[in-house]
């Protein structure tokens, strides 16, 4: 079986284990599934960014905020369909990434890390600034009536899990596919010897561009989609722990690797959830047990199957 084979069985596979746990799993659990799938989308697309680009970004709440009050507003202040308020919410954080992209990437390094968090704090204060609109700290709840598509409330457990996964599954296919294109080949190459790829004739800047656009849409779609599924829109999630949060999950999931995400984040909610259920101190669990698969695990647990068991992983 060939490798393209094999990492196509894998995608599906999972989707076919996600599909089957709402049937297994009892109502406690499949909301958390539903929401881990949605963090997933935004883990992804910062994925798409570090593990497949290389650029270390601090600053993709801002793409994840964009997303959410993209969608969030016009769905609640200009009584969009949620629909277009959905697509707008995307366009929104596609947007915005493609103005970074265009600053950040006259920087390098260490320097695009602080540019990136500097905007990200920037933009954090802009929601806090515009509180007339945005709510502020305090946030906006969207009602149920306006989670609602084709009739089908969004707001039940079957019509979450349901939109949860289909996002997800779209996300995960779309850039399973996009990381083995020419396009995702070549990016790597940027990852791995950016000069040498300038001298085979590519425009890495250009590349780059592009990467972070994708990355700030795909985040910004999991914005959306926590808005739409949750019901929430609040600064909270415009803030530098929720830039922090994608770079752990992919780091503990495996880098550069497509399932990657979705371990990382399934592996580190249900770290805090159990720890928290019997202690306190469950984040102090929590950086322990992440202190320990940094030092024996430093690919990531999916980048540590890809180097013992399974190669061709994507």
């Amino acid at each position: 079986m060939t490798a393209s084979r094999k990492s196509m069985g894998l995608h599906l596979g999972v989707l076919v284990v996600l599909a089957a746990l709402f049937f297994i799993l009892p109502p406690y659990h499949t909301g958390n599934m539903a929401r881990i799938m949605v963090l997933a989308i935004y883990a992804m697309g910062y994925n798409f960014l570090f593990g497949y680009t290389g650029l270390l970004s601090l600053g993709h709440a801002l793409f994840f905020a964009a997303g959410m009050y993209g969608f969030g507003m016009t769905v609640t202040q200009l009584g969009l369909p949620v629909p277009v308020a959905f697509a707008f919410g995307i366009l929104a954080a596609a947007v915005v990434s493609l103005f970074i992209g265009l600053l950040a990437l006259r920087t390098s390094g260490v320097a695009f890390m602080i540019v990136t968090l500097m905007f990200a704090q920037a933009g954090y204060l802009t929601i806090l600034y515009f509180g007339e609109y945005t709510r502020g700290d305090e946030g906006f709840v969207i009602k149920q009536a306006q989670r609602t598509v084709a009739g089908i409330d969004l707001t039940s457990e079957g019509g979450r899990y349901g939109a949860a996964f289909i996002l997800f599954a779209i996300c995960f296919l779309l850039l399973a596919r996009l990381v083995q294109s020419p396009f995702g080949r070549t990016l790597i190459a940027i990852r791995e010897n950016e000069e040498r790829t300038r001298m085979l004739g590519y425009d890495a800047t250009r590349l780059k561009l592009q990467a972070i656009v994708v990355s700030g849409a795909v985040s910004g779609m999991g914005g959306a989609t926590y808005a739409l599924l949750f019901g929430y829109v609040g600064a909270t999630f415009a803030t530098v722990q929720y830039s922090i949060f994608p770079l752990l999950w992919v780091l503990l999931g495996g880098a550069g690797t497509t399932v990657g995400p979705l371990i990382g984040v399934l592996f580190m909610f249900y770290l805090i959830d159990i720890s928290s259920s019997y202690t306190d101190a469950y984040m102090l669990i929590a950086g322990v047990v992440l202190v320990l698969l940094t030092m024996f695990a430093p690919q990531g647990l999916a980048g540590e199957l890809r180097k013992r068991v399974m190669p061709w992983l994507p």
